[in-house]
């Protein structure tokens, strides 16, 4: 690990991202500028605790050491000597979580282009939603800010106090846009409930089968951004119609809806029916997720991908694409207009 710290010893990639000027304002608007000459000044602080997360698990004065080289360089420190290590912890509670969660969201803009593999489809730009868990140390503090999950095994606890996080990220560069952290208690839905801040139009949000109901998908709706979402498999979604190139439109309720008196409509495709039948339905292969051939893109918010019951289909009860009901949508196909059977304008952002 020294050596790797050695190699990126000036650091230019945090004074790049992370300018001075830009540390100093940032430190002063969240009220952590010092009032008096210190050795360890908050924009110090700031590189030191980036550094700590950049060259993890180096220890701290080993981290301090390289920094303090690389900065001396740039001439942004002069003379100054490494302070001891308690002095490093001191100045990291007084400095705070709120100057680094300021600075982290004012340069975390999407970075990628159209010549960039990934991060466009069809003129949007494609971000993704996600969460992990990672171990902490194992301290009181800790467990008591984030809390350890069970193991399994009874009433046995994990050996570590576990941190929770969500990101919004852009899949052509795996930058991350946006992030939410939380303890080990708090689910991902919940973190991810809190991202839609960072999307808006010109976007598509991909997302798993558990981030799938009306809350979130009118939330990131609400946005102007559109959707792209999977289906849990033992998903029951009620078809409205089925269009002719082989996907369906479908509404979704919340869970206190039990009325089913608000519904979200949103178009449905089977992944599997796609694939596997992109000449039949008169659509390019290798162009999936298909778009109604009707319009020049779907109403925003109206895309919506997923298994459908594990085999591109929904369950039987209430599945349109039975051998017989299939015939007669397709020869319904055959004898109407592809705008007759094209989305009706009703779906919306958020409907």
């Amino acid at each position: 690990m020294s050596a790797d710290v050695g190699e990126l010893s000036g650091l230019g990639l945090l004074t790049w991202v992370y300018r001075p000027g830009l540390v100093d304002r940032v430190v002063a608007a969240c009220g952590r500028a010092e009032h008096r000459r210190r050795l360890l000044p908050a924009r110090l602080v700031v590189y030191f605790v980036l550094a700590l997360a950049l060259f993890s698990p180096a220890p701290y004065l080993e981290v301090m050491r390289h920094l303090v080289e690389g900065l001396r360089g740039q001439g942004l420190l002069g003379d100054w000597h490494i302070p001891a290590k308690s002095s490093l912890f001191r100045a990291r509670q007084r400095l705070g979580s709120e100057p680094l969660r300021v600075l982290f969201a004012t340069p975390a803009k999407p970075m990628g282009t159209e010549a960039t593999p990934g991060s466009f489809w069809r003129g949007l730009r494609l971000l993704a939603v996600d969460g992990t868990c990672w171990d902490v140390a194992d301290s009181p503090a800790n467990e008591a800010a984030f809390g350890r999950p069970g193991n399994g095994r009874g009433q046995d606890k994990s050996c570590f106090p576990h941190v929770r996080m969500a990101c919004l990220i852009e899949v052509g560069t795996h930058l991350v846009l946006d992030a939410e952290l939380a303890g080990c208690r708090t689910g991902e839905v919940t973190l991810v409930s809190r991202l839609p801040r960072s999307c808006g139009p010109g976007e598509m949000v991909l997302a798993d089968r558990e981030f799938l109901g009306v809350p979130m998908w009118r939330a990131f709706t609400g946005s102007g951004a559109d959707l792209l979402w999977r289906v849990p498999a033992n998903r029951i979604l009620p078809v409205e119609r089925m269009l002719w190139d082989g996907s369906w439109l479908l509404s979704i309720h919340a869970h206190t809806d039990r009325a089913h008196s608000d519904p979200v409509t949103v178009w449905g495709i089977g992944l599997s029916a796609a694939r596997h039948r992109p000449r039949r339905r008169g659509l390019p292969a290798g162009d999936q997720p298909a778009r109604c051939p009707s319009l020049s893109r779907p109403p925003a918010g109206c895309a919506l991908s997923g298994t459908l019951g594990g085999r591109g289909c929904l369950r039987r009860a209430q599945d349109p694409s039975t051998r017989s009901t299939r015939r007669a949508h397709q020869q319904d196909a055959r004898r109407r207009p592809a705008a007759d059977l094209g989305p009706p304008a009703g779906p919306s952002r958020a409907a």
